[in-house]
């Protein structure tokens, strides 16, 4: 608060005062009242009116700094008026008032809003569980029959996918409170996804190859197996017409147990690599090659760092796309034992 605008928005009060001080000594001089004694009167007005005037510019500054600074500091802002005093001046009582009252609607408008998310999630999730039933039972169905549908079987394990990637997606926020932290063997993990996708393997005619995968890591089992599957079935999205190859390897440095997914597909382009992990990015091969959210590596990268692992993606438009995990080797969460 600045003294100078302060005082602007106080002219009517000064000009006030120095009209009635001007005619109040005309008076004086007009009933010859002794020089002295007006000049005694003068200077106890004068010093009265700017001494009052400077003490409520002080009392609004310290209660209008302290508005300001803690409304900049703090990431709730609607809770401000929990950080203050009730001002000691009339003026400022009724804008806490009103605070409170804004605060209040507001903080009531937001309880609304998350009870009906709350709601909105439970059957989201609720439902997911439910269509999960009937594409297991399309899949068994498909699986048993002795000619299978190409066609038919891609867009089921589509259907399937999209479904997992809707259940993450809104569970995403809230995911730490489903982690279970453990240290888990990664080729053991690694061997249970890649089995889920034998049948795409086949059908899609694409040569797996895995290298020697080793190392313990601590992480979430039944997420990092859907990080996992999103991303060799982006790397089965995106695969070249005829002799596809994904291959899967590990390796270990001083601080990390890396693993890395690689395909001889259609790969990035250099303008698409640096917006890959944004929200709804979907890109030239979003666009050309297959229809896609753009949610997947979004989901992917969030979940990552929820468990403290970086994920780093290299490609080269039509030669290849290498998707490389760190998993840290000290414990980035106390282990759950």
């Amino acid at each position: 608060m600045k003294f100078d605008k302060f005082l602007r928005d106080k002219l009517y009060f000064v000009v006030v005062f120095v009209l009635a001080y001007a005619t109040s000594i005309s008076f004086l001089y007009a009933f010859k009242v002794d020089q002295s004694l007006c000049v005694a009167l003068s200077v106890i007005a004068v010093i009265s009116f700017f001494s009052s005037l400077s003490f409520d510019f002080l009392r609004k500054k310290k209660f209008y700094d302290k508005l300001k600074t803690n409304t900049a500091n703090l990431d709730k802002v609607y809770l401000v008026t929990t950080t203050l005093e009730t001002p000691e001046f009339y003026e400022g009582e009724l804008l806490m008032e009103t605070l409170y009252d804004m605060t209040k609607s507001m903080n009531e408008k937001v309880i609304e809003i998350e009870t009906n998310m709350k709601e909105f999630k439970e059957y989201l999730e609720l439902w997911i569980h439910e269509i999960k039933l009937p594409i297991a039972s399309l899949e068994l169905i498909l699986h048993n029959e002795k000619q299978k549908d190409k066609k038919i079987y891609d867009q089921i394990r589509r259907i399937e996918r999209n479904v997992e990637e809707m259940l993450y997606y809104s569970r995403m926020e809230s995911s730490e409170k489903d982690y279970l932290i453990k240290k888990i063997d990664l080729a053991n993990l690694i061997g249970k996804t890649i089995l889920s996708f034998k049948d795409d393997f086949l059908y899609q005619k694409i040569e797996l190859q895995v290298e020697n995968i080793e190392g313990q890591v601590y992480t979430d089992a039944k997420w990092l197996e859907f990080i996992l599957g999103q991303i060799i079935a982006n790397a089965i999205k995106y695969k070249k017409e005829e002799n596809s190859h994904i291959t899967v390897r590990s390796r270990e440095d001083e601080k990390n147990v890396i693993l890395e997914i690689e395909d001889d597909g259609v790969g990035i382009s250099k303008e698409d690599l640096p917006r890959v992990f944004e929200k709804s990015f979907t890109g030239q091969n979003g666009h050309h090659h297959a229809k896609s959210t753009g949610m997947g590596l979004y989901i992917i990268k969030k979940l990552l760092s929820k468990l403290g692992v970086i994920i780093k993606i290299d490609s080269i438009e039509g030669v290849y796309t290498r998707v490389t995990l760190f998993f840290p080797k000290n414990e980035f969460y106390e282990v759950t034992k």
